[in-house]
């Protein structure tokens, strides 16, 4: 396979559109969970190096909460949605219904409603994928994670096959009802060989 990270503007547009349908599905999903209007949009997608990828989620030293999933069904892999923690607080307080500024430490609550946000977002991005593919693309159960941004990203890869050294990284940008500011975000997708290969082969006879 041609170097993978080297996108064509074809291949880049047809990951751009998958993503773009993942993030409306979700949008209307949060939107009905929370009875507020909340928009998603893609700005970039990317194709990166494992290593590389630290540097897109902030300073290595930057908390992240980080919702990790299992790619299930026709094609495995892992996802990851990774939000700074600041981010994480602010939609906590909308999911929980608090005022701005509420959410401190992340309790049960809190991780439970990250999580549901988590599953929301990747199943909507899988579903989309899914539908792109004409394959079978399912999420495990969520799991969360609060640690340094260069740490997640060494623990997704530690939990990963060698094989598994690209990443498709969908930027994703929360917009909420009366906010003055979006909250951004990662969406990351490590596949195995096979389901890197699979993807290529799906956006180049797309």
């Amino acid at each position: 396979m041609a170097d993978p990270t080297r996108l064509s503007d074809v291949e880049r547009d047809a990951l751009r559109e998958v993503a773009n349908i993942g993030a409306g599905h979700a949008a209307t999903a949060l939107s009905t969970m929370t009875d507020r209007r909340i928009m998603i949009s893609v700005p970039q997608v990317s194709v990166r190096p494992i290593e590389d990828v630290a540097g897109i989620l902030g300073p290595p030293e930057g908390v992240v909460v980080a919702i990790f999933m299992n790619m299930l069904g026709d094609l495995t892999g892992r996802t990851a949605v990774i939000l700074p923690v600041g981010a994480a607080r602010v939609l906590c307080d909308l999911l929980l219904r608090r005022a701005p500024g509420t959410t401190g430490d992340f309790g049960g609550m809190e991780t439970s409603s990250l999580k549901e946000t988590g599953n929301i977002l990747t199943s909507a991005y899988l579903s989309a994928l899914s539908d792109f593919m004409g394959m079978m693309l399912v999420p495990s159960v969520p799991s969360l994670v609060t640690d340094y941004a260069g740490a997640i990203v060494s623990t997704a890869h530690l939990d990963l096959s060698p094989q598994r050294d690209v990443v498709f990284c969908v930027d994703t940008s929360f917009r909420l009802e009366g906010a003055t500011e979006p909250l951004q975000g990662e969406f990351l997708l490590f596949p195995d060989s096979a389901a890197l290969g699979a993807i290529f082969d799906a956006i180049r006879i797309g």
